[in-house]
């Protein structure tokens, strides 16, 4: 089983500030705009640089009960070509069982 890349919505779902979790293949996984907070209605050119922070780390735990020490976490560019790259690291570091 593979992420696929309309699973964890478009861009502008990270503009409202909000995280999107999930797992495949026994890797739990988080993606969020860094830093996280809603900026939907802050014109673009007043908005902080962001960028999109990936998360993961192994199963059963959730992101805030998981061990800080287990997770692996990797910056992409705050576009949806840095999206298009989450999930393909998201998909190697399942398929990997690296998390």
């Amino acid at each position: 089983m593979k992420i696929q890349e309309h699973e964890l919505y478009s861009i502008n779902f990270y503009e409202y500030g909000e995280a999107y979790y999930g797992s495949c293949n026994g890797t739990r996984y988080r993606v969020a705009r860094e830093p996280l907070k809603n900026v939907h209605f802050t014109p673009p050119d007043q908005r902080d640089p962001a960028v999109l922070l990936a998360t993961v780390w192994p199963e059963p735990y959730s992101y805030g009960a998981a061990d800080p020490d287990s997770m692996r976490h990797k910056e992409f560019p705050f576009s949806a070509e840095g999206l298009s790259a989450v999930v393909d690291w998201l998909n190697e570091q399942a398929e990997a069982g690296e998390a």
